[in-house]
């Protein structure tokens, strides 16, 4: 007996979606994925790919319940069947394609990265012509979807010669309705979870499943996903802590430089005229020597970390860059769903920018790419700051570039040229510099280290190091050096993926402070989070408004509890006295025991007071920002 059309191609697109599971499993290997671990994930896999084909094959059963026999029968519809179902093939083969560079990139199936990715075509589809043989590989899949088409158009033949009855055809069309509405119901990516194994449960999904589901779940509203506690207790809990954020929009606020008068750590910098805030893109703090790395990558930011302030135990709150500036910038916890670099309703916020610029500061945000990329400068410039791209450096400056910006040579080159500008005008400066070589395609220009273009990641690496490096002394012949604090930090890690949900290791950055006049070598041991960086450096600029952030100075005293937080989009982590807490959507709540040495994370019984205090922190930041409690506070302004 024949078999239908939308069976046929619920076939074909089972075989894509179990072929292409497999693949990405054996990639990963039974190190990461244990055999153990296999009967479920294909399992699970199995539903999802089932809600998903239900889905891609509703359209057909409609059809079938709706084309007139003769039609059907036509030699002009055989043809285009069969097109059809090529069309189809090739969609399948180019979105399995598409997963395994996304598998590479991010070790996590298609989530809302994929989703912002659409946004930005050029720089996405520019990265990805710069990294792979496109069109090699789109021509072989043209090629396999045709043979495919070809090899199963005696199959469509036989069944379109197969007349259907009235009763078919009614139930081709129930079917169409009811299939995807029951299976797509029924199924939710929280599904995927449960087995212990971040890479398995990831790989339980489907591609085409989670995309959807997250661009259904581009932003996530925290009270209704999430754990929540009374919000009087959660305020009580955060002045325990040492939060202990003014009233925004208080008509009282002074903009005005002071001497400092409270207690600081011994050896807290002298106070700097200007600061300049280097934020090198996805530098792990595996990759440098003064964390512990054998491989020699960053020889000029392990001299800056020995004649500087070294922080040990930093922690990037998310995984890209939005977050990174987030935290930099705001002082505030990551709010589940996106940044709000890339809400609306982000301007004016108690930023360093609207904080500093209200206060006399010349401030400026460098970027070596394209700065409507994650809405950077709508944001920045919302907030005081004034933006500066690639689209503003002179194009006689710029040597070598690629789709995703100019080498961070060329960068830091217009960099000076915007601190020599705002020193010019006798105002002090703060300049907040964004890296992008450190990316794929992973190209630079020959010649300036010794791993040839385009390195790979080590020579990413390697050359944004060089690049730092030669900033660093050319700047050295400034008027302003001396007086200048410079703040180099990773916007997140080069990679977070771990058999855990959130793996503490992947958060790990490299944060320094250099200042030679200024700052007293050493290392500060204590665990920090991005978003202390906002409020330690009003701190030492001796200006107001470091209380107008989630985050504390560290050089304060006395010194607030250590923590860090890190997420995921969905999984929100705090970490405190090595256990790591995790609010998920469902409001669930998980807690776990760290190993300090390893980082590998054991599942203990829930600590209610570190859940609360998770609670406490990511509850009022979001609920801060929905209801307009971030604005920066009411300037006495000329």
């Amino acid at each position: 007996m024949a078999a239908s059309v939308p069976i046929l191609c619920a076939g074909v697109a089972l075989a894509v979606f179990t072929l292409t599971r497999m693949a990405l499993t054996l990639w990963t290997g039974v190190t990461l994925v244990p055999l153990s671990d296999w009967p479920r994930l294909l399992a699970l896999g199995l539903w999802f790919d089932a809600a998903t084909i239900a889905a891609i094959v509703a359209p057909l059963l409609a059809y079938e319940a709706v084309v007139p026999a003769r039609w059907r029968r036509s030699r002009v519809h055989g043809v285009l069947r069969t097109a059809t179902v090529g069309v189809l093939v090739f969609a399948l083969l180019f979105g399995a394609v598409a997963e395994a560079t996304f598998w590479l990139e991010f070790d996590t199936r298609f989530n809302f990265i994929a989703v912002d990715y659409l946004l930005y075509t050029h720089e996405v589809i520019g990265n990805i012509r710069e990294s792979y043989p496109v069109t090699a590989i789109v021509a072989t899949i043209a090629v396999v979807a045709a043979v495919v088409a070809v090899a199963l158009r005696p199959a469509l033949l036989r069944a379109d010669a197969r007349p259907l009855s009235a009763r078919a055809r009614v139930c081709h069309g129930v079917c169409a309705v009811a299939l995807p509405a029951a299976l797509l119901a029924l199924a939710n990516v929280e599904q995927m979870e449960g087995s212990g194994n971040a890479y398995a449960d990831e790989l339980a999904g489907n591609g085409v499943f989670t995309f959807a589901a997250a661009a259904r779940r581009n932003e996530l509203d925290y009270d209704r996903f999430y754990a929540t506690i009374p919000q009087a207790r959660a305020d009580e809990i955060l002045a325990g802590l040492g939060v202990d954020r003014q009233p925004l929009h208080d008509p009282a606020f002074k903009a005005a430089e002071h001497e400092s008068t409270e207690p600081h750590l011994p050896g807290t910098p002298k106070r700097p005229r200007h600061v300049v805030l280097i934020m090198v893109e996805s530098l792990s703090a595996e990759f440098l020597g003064s964390y512990g790395s054998q491989r020699g990558l960053t020889p000029n930011l392990d001299r800056l970390a020995r004649e500087g302030l070294r922080f040990a135990n930093v922690y990037a709150t998310g995984t890209r860059t939005v977050r990174g500036l987030e935290a930099v910038s705001l002082g505030t916890p990551p709010v589940p769903g996106q940044a709000i670099v890339r809400r609306p309703g982000n301007a004016h916020l108690s930023t360093l920018g609207e904080l500093l610029e209200h206060q006399g500061f010349s401030t400026a945000f460098v970027y070596g790419g394209y700065g409507y990329f994650d809405n950077m400068n709508a944001y920045f410039g919302a907030n005081d700051y004034r933006v500066v791209d690639r689209t503003d450096f002179p194009r006689s400056s710029i040597a070598f570039e690629n789709v995703w910006g100019v080498a961070d040579e060329v960068l830091f080159d217009n960099a000076l040229a915007v601190m020599d500008a705002n020193v010019a005008n006798g105002r002090r400066a703060f300049m907040h510099v964004m890296t992008t070589s450190n990316h794929r395609p992973f190209t630079y220009p020959d010649g300036r280290i010794d791993i040839r273009s385009p390195g790979g990641r080590d020579g990413a690496v390697k050359y944004t190091d060089y690049a730092i490096g030669k900033f660093i002394d050319d700047a050295r012949r400034k008027p302003w050096f001396d007086d200048t604090l410079f703040v180099i930090v990773a916007d997140h890690c080069a990679a977070v993926a771990g058999k855990s949900k959130l793996p503490v290791a992947g958060y790990r950055i490299p944060l320094i402070l250099y200042a030679p006049s200024l700052v007293e070598p050493g290392v500060v041991a204590r665990m920090t989070s991005q978003i202390d960086i906002a409020p330690t450096l009003l701190d030492l600029l001796q200006v107001d408004g470091d209380d107008y952030f989630f985050g504390r100075s560290v050089f304060e005293l006395p010194q607030a509890p250590a923590r860090a937080f890190v997420s995921n989009y969905q999984s929100l982590g705090y970490l405190k006295s090595n256990v790591l807490t995790i609010l998920s959507p469902g409001r669930k709540v998980e807690t776990f025991a760290v190993d300090p040495a390893s980082f590998e994370t054991t599942p203990i019984a829930l600590d209610r007071a570190l859940a609360d205090e998770a609670i406490a922190y990511y509850q009022t930041a979001s609920r801060a920002f929905k209801r307009g409690a971030l604005g920066a506070p009411g300037y006495r302004r000329s």
